[in-house]
């Protein structure tokens, strides 16, 4: 019997003359985490529509945990626990009536629902706000406090596959944190989680594997591991210019094998052979306050994912690109 609890193949959408979709595939399995990366834009959100059967794709074959569900889509609907990426409207209840409902929505026996909105609320640290009612116009509880509810909600009974789409927008690092934990536990637990996401840095710390989309494609996929290591030995030199000032980073005095550039940040991707003359460069420029500063160190994921996505980037910096010189 297969593990996959999604496969995507071949799917296609278009809203008129633009393609948000463009022929993407992506498989998830059983006790993984895969994290769909993306700039704003990318198509991230769109995908989602068509897996949980909001949207029907124009081309291709979407499969939940053995379902076809551009066939049976509201089957398949029933085995995807989703948190879609606005908030839930909670007005008028609290975050522990909110997560029993959704449990007991899902096939929770009432005790069994009650327990789960306690663990979570714990897991979360969100016990201070448990009984505490949302009000219209964001009164009652914070932005991260309803996130962090729905994401309990979400999770609150068992599904083959949990989709979460930005799942930690508005939420404090330190509850960031927590929920991130929170997802290792349920792949731990054998579900089968697809992470829509932009943000780099945390989608590493979390996923198994990774598909990057820019503009509607799949450009890359792989582990966060595979995909930083298609920049080889390459080290990450990142210059910070000041307000206003010029970029020198075009014409400098030694090979770079990668140049993308996002606001005030340049990330020059060098040979680790040209460390030296890379800092020496650097530090001159600093001394003499043509950059405000700069690092040195292995080239990330975040490298990787810039090169990959350089004509437009994570949410919505004007990148630039220039390949290697000497």
């Amino acid at each position: 019997m297969s593990d996959d609890v999604l496969v995507v193949e071949g799917v296609t959408k278009r809203f008129g003359a633009v393609t948000a979709n463009a022929a993407i595939s992506i498989r998830v399995r059983a006790g993984e985490v895969v994290g769909l990366l993306g700039h704003n834009g990318a198509g991230k959100t769109t995908l989602v529509s068509q897996i949980v059967g909001l949207l029907r794709p124009d081309a291709g074959e979407i499969r939940v945990a053995g379902v076809d569900a551009v066939a049976h889509p509201g089957t398949a609907r029933r085995l995807v626990a989703l948190q879609a990426q606005g908030q839930v409207p909670l007005d008028g209840l609290t975050p522990r009536t909110a997560v029993e409902l959704a449990g007991r929505l899902r096939g929770l026996p009432r005790r069994e629902a009650r327990r789960a909105a306690e663990r979570l609320a714990v897991e979360l640290d969100i016990t201070e706000w448990i009984d505490q009612r949302a009000l219209p116009e964001g009164r009652g509880l914070s932005g991260g406090v309803r996130r962090l509810a729905g994401f309990a909600m979400t999770v609150a009974a068992p599904a083959p596959l949990v989709v979460l789409d930005e799942p930690t927008n508005d939420v404090d690092a330190a509850r960031r944190r927590r929920l991130w934990d929170a997802v290792r536990r349920l792949r731990d637990r054998g579900a089968g989680v697809l992470l829509v996401t932009h943000n780099v840095l945390e989608a590493e710390k979390v996923v198994d594997d990774l598909v990057v989309l820019d503009r509607g494609q799949v450009v890359a996929a792989g582990s966060p591991a595979r995909l930083a290591s298609g920049l080889d030995d390459g080290l990450r030199l990142e210059v910070t210019l000041p307000p206003g000032g010029d970029d020198p980073t075009p014409d400098v005095p030694f090979a770079v094998r990668q140049r993308v550039r996002a606001g005030r940040r340049v990330l020059l991707v060098v040979p680790a052979d040209e460390a030296s003359p890379a800092v020496t460069w650097a530090a001159s420029l600093r001394d003499t306050g043509v950059v405000d500063g700069y690092t040195l160190g292995p080239a990330t994921l975040e490298d990787a994912y810039l090169a990959l996505t350089e004509s437009t980037g994570a949410a919505g910096d004007e990148l630039t690109e220039v390949t290697s010189h000497a």
